[in-house]
């Protein structure tokens, strides 16, 4: 079935009626833009991509060769600057919703559709799509210019690696949240008539969390900056260390409750007057204290140690997590670098770049002993400066 229209949309949809209802709203549309072509299956569809140019992609997400989130990784592999609206009944919406955070600009809900949704679904669907390939174009050009200041810098080894790992930080960790942003955003101008007072504040919500997050990768990587520049200060005070770490400890209690893990704080030895850089020692035990709870399981227990020794301190963080393929522990604290175990858990791959950069700006030393399936222990040694 073919409309000449100049907007080309391809239906994935096995529902007959369904299909017919959506080609009588368009061919009702006022502005007469849009050229349909229906297929029932995951499979034809993939077919009529390879064959054919598309604007928008409507996606039923129940058909007879595919079920749910499944189709969605295919088509954005085929065509990957296709936009995607996906349909859903009204039961399916937080299925649907957690389809646009995996790659799709929209969601409609059938029962809710008529020919105004319908058409602003599909052009805000084509306008957010503009707006993420223009990140990706500028991404290129970052990378091209990357690489040319790459080629300078080779052979005085300056670069380590930054090219292509902060081309990958930014086509991801931004992408993903500015998606977030604007879909929220397009929700709440579009159905604010018809969202419900919690709706909008979790829309809120969602668009509060994704901004934290940019601005949290955007802090993470200033401090790399500046510690690879030798801008790290240093604020030398007395501190007294098993008072701190019960404070971080309380920090991060919140965060453990959420999982139901145990946090255990044990300090041996002697713990004598030193100097400290408190900034410093926070960033090295709120990484590896958040990172412990990260990946541990639920009902898990978190052991940190605080051990005086005659001229240094050391401190241990213990779980009993997911732990960390042995081909991974040689590039952990590099930039931008993550297990490969990690799956869904979110993570920028900075916080222990972070934390082994404070370390070495105190002259100390952190290792990691690790296995899959059995938890992590981070071993952080640090030189006692006497007061």
């Amino acid at each position: 079935m073919v409309v000449s229209y100049s907007v080309k949309i391809l239906l994935i949809e096995d529902n007959l009626a369904s299909a017919r209802l959506l080609q009588e709203f368009l061919t009702q549309a006022q502005s007469q833009e849009f050229t349909l072509v229906h297929v029932t299956r995951l499979g034809e569809a993939l077919q009529e991509l390879s064959k054919c140019n598309y604007d928008v992609i409507l996606l039923d997400l129940t058909l007879p060769d595919s079920q749910g989130l499944s189709s969605l990784p295919p088509l954005i592999g085929q065509a990957p600057s296709i936009p995607i609206v996906v349909l859903t009944n009204t039961n399916d919406e937080e299925l649907a919703i957690e389809a646009v955070r995996q790659g799709a600009q929209d969601y409609l809900v059938k029962r809710q559709v008529n020919v105004d949704v319908l058409v602003r679904s599909l052009r805000y669907a084509i306008e957010r799509k503009q707006v993420l390939e223009s990140l990706r174009t500028v991404n290129e050009t970052l990378q091209t210019r990357v690489e040319e200041r790459t080629a300078e810098l080779v052979k005085a080894n300056e670069l380590n690696q930054f090219k292509s790992e902060f081309v990958s930080m930014l086509s991801h960790d931004i992408r993903n949240p500015l998606n977030t942003i604007l879909l929220a955003a397009g929700l709440l101008q579009n159905q604010d008539e018809r969202l419900t007072k919690e709706k909008k504040l979790n829309h809120l919500q969602m668009i509060r969390s994704a901004i934290k997050n940019m601005a949290q990768l955007l802090d993470e990587v200033t401090f790399i900056g500046k510690a690879d520049s030798g801008r790290l200060g240093h604020d030398l005070i007395c501190l007294d260390l098993e008072a701190f770490c019960r404070q971080m400890i309380e920090e991060v209690r919140l965060l453990a409750n959420e999982k139901h893990l145990t946090l255990v704080f044990a300090s041996f030895g002697q713990l004598d007057e030193a100097l400290w850089d408190e900034s410093l020692l926070r960033h090295i035990l709120g990484n590896l204290l958040s990172n412990a709870i990260k990946y541990s399981l639920p009902g898990g227990i978190v052991r940190f140690e605080l051990i005086g020794q005659e001229k240094a301190v050391i401190f241990r963080v213990q779980d009993w997590g997911i732990g960390i393929p042995q081909e991974n522990q040689k590039r952990l604290f590099q930039p931008f670098q993550r297990a490969d175990n990690v799956g869904t858990i979110p993570g920028t791959g900075l916080g222990l770049a972070i934390a082994k950069k404070c370390v070495d700006a105190q002259g100390g030393e952190i290792v990691v002993n690790s296995q899959v399936g059995v938890g992590t222990t981070f071993t952080v040694t640090l030189p006692l400066l006497e007061v």
